[in-house]
């Protein structure tokens, strides 16, 4: 069996909108590539085919999540590689340009490829002489590259100057040359939409506008006008990953809690996140509680919306995955998860808790009240429903005095527009409703066309 025939096997997290990689090395030992702190589905994949992760290799301080390198290492024996311009603060093989790391048959040679971040490397992946494919992380990816301000506006340009460059070293690879990028659709990193996540060197010399920009200048200018907002968690885990997240070496576990000691941990300044269903919160939640639906991109809206050292206690609805609610928490380093309700919001109210409701409503019957559109500025400026005020979600807990009164509040489908919802309701605004669908139901129902532009 060649290596083409199975050895890579793409780990895609849709929620962040990343992929890790598990390389199978051929002799029972694998590489992982970008593994996040949440192994399941890496274990799961390398205990179907018998393999210990050897090595985990790391493209870069990620800012999106904490890295599984150190748990692998701490599991599986695996020798953590990584640039020596991190300054990780753990054990690891500090790889410099053009370092090499023999596998066992295969051999990993480190490219500095910084933009994305400082000490940003790239492995090439070799075959005896013959490229195989690149780890590109947050480099090159399908159809752009990582955004460059990370580390604060004002390095913004500088870092786009040196992805120019490393986007052009990665472009003389050869044309057959597979790239396996980190950041894709869905990532806050910067990926554009689309369903391919892996591409190679040709296909970008020919689609990614970026590689055919004609100077640095046009490049930059293009990929910072690109930029839109990020998470506020990204901005700590850089430094976290560098430290070396700790090693969890228990089972994590989200404990039962009774109505009375929520009531308790709520009084001493916890903070309730209700994660089930839309409809299901707009019919009753307990006063105050943040809405953000378990779903792929719960973790983002968790990390963007709350601090990460509040006690969360989490409200679940019958048959919402508890470890799924736990893994996606810490994966972005939120450790201190209180407990979940027992018994849901039954529990709470035969103990005699209050609750507060949030209408429901559909297109046809929200005329002639202000509309909060809380999508991200590209989906607003795309089409939206007509004379709606616009502040994205990320900054509506600063700016919700901004934000009309008896609003009904939009997005796309309506989970975000319950989670802005349940922030103004904390912030005292009365008479809410959420949109359920988004401006394109809007559209279809009065037969009138959506308004594009800021």
């Amino acid at each position: 069996m060649g290596f083409a025939d199975g050895h890579l096997i793409p780990l895609v997290d849709a929620g962040l909108g990343n992929s890790a990689y598990l390389v199978d090395l051929g002799d029972g030992r694998a590489l992982a590539v970008d593994a996040s702190r949440d192994l399941r589905t890496l274990r799961a994949a390398a205990g179907r085919r018998g393999l210990t992760v050897a090595f985990a290799a790391d493209t870069h301080l990620h800012a999106d999540f904490l890295s599984g390198a150190v748990q692998l290492a701490h599991d599986d024996g695996a020798t953590v590689l990584a640039s020596a311009a991190g300054h990780r603060a753990f054990e690891h093989t500090a790889l410099a340009d053009g370092d090499e790391r023999d596998l066992g048959g295969l051999t990993l040679r480190a490219l500095a490829t910084p933009g994305h971040t400082d000490e940003h490397m790239s492995f090439l992946l070799l075959d005896g002489t013959r490229e195989l494919g690149v780890f590109t992380g947050g480099s090159l990816i399908v159809g752009s590259a990582a955004r460059t301000d990370l580390l604060g506006a004002d390095r913004a340009e500088e870092l786009a100057r040196a992805q120019y460059r490393s986007l052009r070293r990665l472009a003389e690879l050869p044309d057959a040359t597979a790239v396996w990028p980190t950041h894709g659709a869905g990532s806050f990193c910067s990926a554009p939409p689309g369903a391919e996540r892996t591409t190679t060197i040709a296909a970008q010399k020919q689609a990614n506008a970026l590689l055919a920009a004609p100077d640095e200048d046009t490049f930059v200018r293009e990929l910072l006008g690109s930029l839109g907002s990020y998470p506020a968690y990204f901005a700590r885990l850089g430094e976290i990953n560098r430290r070396g997240p700790a090693v969890l070496d228990f089972e994590p576990a989200l404990p039962a809690l009774t109505a009375d000691q929520v009531r308790n941990l709520l009084g001493q300044g916890a903070r309730a996140v209700d994660v089930r269903p839309v409809a299901d919160f707009a019919a009753g939640h307990i006063p105050g509680a943040l809405s953000i639906p378990l779903r792929e991109a719960f973790a983002t809206w968790l990390g963007w919306l709350l601090p990460d050292d509040t006690p969360l206690v989490l409200v679940t609805g019958p048959g919402q995955d508890l470890a799924e609610i736990t893994w996606q928490a810490l994966k972005i380093g939120y450790e201190r998860l209180a407990g979940h309700l027992e018994g849901g919001m039954a529990a709470w109210t035969a103990g005699g808790g209050a609750q507060e409701r949030i209408e429901l409503v559909t297109a046809d019957r929200i005329a002639g009240r202000p509309v909060l559109d809380i999508r991200q500025a590209a989906e607003h400026i795309a089409g939206h429903i007509p004379d709606a005020v616009h502040i994205e979600l990320g900054d509506l807990a600063a700016r919700s005095d901004e934000a009309p009164q008896r609003a009904v509040v939009a997005c796309g489908h309506g989970e975000r527009a319950m989670t802005a919802a349940s922030l103004l309701a904390r912030a005292g605004h009365r008479d809410l409703a959420v949109l359920h669908g988004g401006p394109a139901d809007w559209a279809k129902a009065t037969h009138r066309p959506l308004e594009e532009g800021a």
